[in-house]
């Protein structure tokens, strides 16, 4: 345990992992929930990151086992974009100290907002698969080197971007996006942890407290996701899209 973090803190902290691990399991967005408590609890910035990847890791690592178990997704389908999505990942971390980050602060809660609003306009999209617009291996390349590249240096809202993009392009509907979704979600998590511990700033023990909190929270929101369908995922989306721009937007512009 961090030095500084009372009992109670990390009980709280334990208590956010399962949280993010239920909604990001369905939605994405975990991250609003347990960066924000890992700041709140008093860790330092590049802690309360490297700690972050450690125990989201766990979540989505859950959450893609869950859907490969119950037939949505295969991973031997997803080897190109496994791949891909790994190497954006590791340039997008490696990126972080190199590029600002001010454009994206400013323009992702716009981009957020405009698919709050389409979906809100659409209220069957995402219900049944849509047509397939691009084919599986070039979209897997392209997207998983654009959307690995920005889980890795910026992060907030790349679950809803996969969803969308699965979505309109690859065809599949809401709730197989979102099996898909936290295979990618893994791949970028492990690799953006791995430079976080070549740089040692991962807290193990809050982290692996945390991370076993999200195994429970994305095991039970994959489970409702499988059960209810794809009519679920797009409600909690929706509201997982919301509190992301509220997010980004008090911590980045206020």
């Amino acid at each position: 345990m961090h030095s500084a973090l009372t009992p109670l803190a990390f009980v709280l902290l334990v208590a956010a992992g399962g949280l993010a691990g239920f909604v990001d399991s369905i939605a994405g967005g975990g991250g609003i929930i347990t960066l924000p408590a890992l700041l709140v609890a008093g860790l330092p910035p590049h802690l309360a990151l490297g700690t972050n990847k450690l125990q989201s890791s766990f979540g989505s690592l859950t959450a893609s086992l869950r859907y490969r178990a119950a037939g949505i997704v295969r991973f031997r389908d997803l080897i190109v974009g496994i791949a891909a999505t790994a190497a954006g990942a590791g340039l997008g971390a490696l990126a972080v100290g190199a590029v600002d980050a001010a454009f994206l602060r400013l323009f992702i809660p716009i981009l957020l907002f405009a698919i709050l609003v389409f979906l809100a306009l659409r209220p069957r999209f995402g219900l049944q698969k849509e047509e397939k617009r691009v084919e599986w291996v070039p979209f897997w390349i392209i997207g998983g080197l654009a959307l690995g590249f920005y889980d890795g240096f910026f992060g907030p809202g790349t679950g809803t971007f996969w969803a969308m993009a699965l979505v309109g392009l690859a065809g599949l509907d809401l709730q197989g996006a979102t099996a898909h979704t936290k295979v990618a979600n893994f791949t970028s998590n492990l690799v953006s942890l791995g430079v976080f511990l070549a740089a040692g700033t991962v807290i193990f023990p809050i982290g692996m407290a945390m991370g076993a909190a999200e195994v429970g929270g994305a095991w039970a929101g994959s489970h409702l996701v499988l059960r209810k369908g794809a009519a679920f995922v797009r409600a909690v989306i929706l509201a997982v899209t919301g509190a992301m721009i509220l997010y980004i937007v008090a911590r980045y512009w206020l």
